[in-house]
């Protein structure tokens, strides 16, 4: 599947979730995987949204349901039911014309403070990934990891489901916002992940995309493995108390070309960006190819 998706140049991934759901009326605090029982045409509407600016992968309404997040949201229903959910919706939405990578977001618990254990924590990554394949996934897609630890434990979860999996950490620390909050440097990152058995690696979130070169330019330095990068639409700004990010399609999609030149093979949008932003690299990348 993979070999199929990159036969033809860069692949088109999805964009923003959270903003997306909210102007469909999600409440700020609200968990928004919760609404994969309660909203499920919404979820849709947004997962279709992508589907129909060009996105050839998009992800699912998961990202927080693991046990461990669920339950500090106030769930104490079954997780395996909002994760089935969940990628159904974004399959039905996907409508054949796009693969669904279901999303496995970080647990909140930091294995160093001891709390749970890595078993624990593989295990609640194990039956969130179980049940997403149960709900059609076509792949998992384990994103925004600042724990290197924690990452390879989902990595390792996700692949007992036999689906491809990419992984994808959050770069945003360091003088040089090159360095995970615990401190993790690309090079490391692509050698554990490697270990652990991503099929492919990259970064998402923490910074607009110009910062995300650098970054792309050193994990292809030492791996073969595609790349996927899903950077911010610029730095967020406070404006009338509400999160703004300013850049723009078009310069977020002249930047994603510097991009795909230091190696990225799986281009897409992280927080702020839009239907808008997919359709503009489906525009560059797809029609002008």
């Amino acid at each position: 599947m993979l070999k199929e998706l990159l036969a033809n140049g860069p692949v088109i991934l999805d964009g923003g979730w959270g903003t997306q759901l909210q102007l469909r009326g999600l409440p700020i605090g609200a968990h928004p995987d919760l609404w994969n029982l309660t909203n499920p045409e919404k979820v849709e509407e947004v997962a279709r949204a992508y589907v129909e600016a060009g996105s050839q992968i998009i992800l699912s309404n998961t990202f927080g349901s693991s046990k461990f997040t669920l339950k500090r949201h106030g769930y104490d229903g079954d997780a395996g039911e909002v994760n089935r959910a969940g990628a159904a919706i974004s399959r039905r939405a996907a409508g054949g014309k796009a693969k669904v990578f279901a999303s496995m977001g970080p647990t909140g618990i930091m294995l160093v403070m001891g709390e749970v254990t890595p078993e624990e924590v593989f295990d609640a990554f194990k039956a969130q990934a179980e049940a997403l394949a149960e709900g059609g996934a076509d792949g998992i897609a384990v994103e925004t990891m600042s724990d290197l630890a924690e990452a390879s434990l989902a990595v390792q979860a996700a692949k007992t489901t036999g689906l491809p999996t990419a992984v994808t950490l959050v770069f945003d620390s360091g003088k040089n916002k090159d360095r995970t909050m615990m401190g993790v440097t690309p090079e490391k990152a692509v050698v554990e992940l490697v270990q652990a058995g991503a099929d492919i690696i990259g970064s998402n979130c923490g910074q607009g995309i110009d910062g995300f070169i650098p970054i792309c330019q050193r994990m292809h330095a030492v791996t073969d493995l595609p790349l996927w990068m899903k950077a911010n639409a610029g730095l967020p700004e406070m404006i009338d108390g509400k999160t703004v990010y300013r850049q723009d399609p078009l310069d977020f999609v002249e930047k994603a070309v510097e991009l795909v030149r230091c190696g990225a093979n799986f281009l897409g949008g992280c927080c702020g960006t839009s239907p808008d932003f997919i359709k503009a690299l489906h525009t560059k990348f797809k029609e002008t190819s």
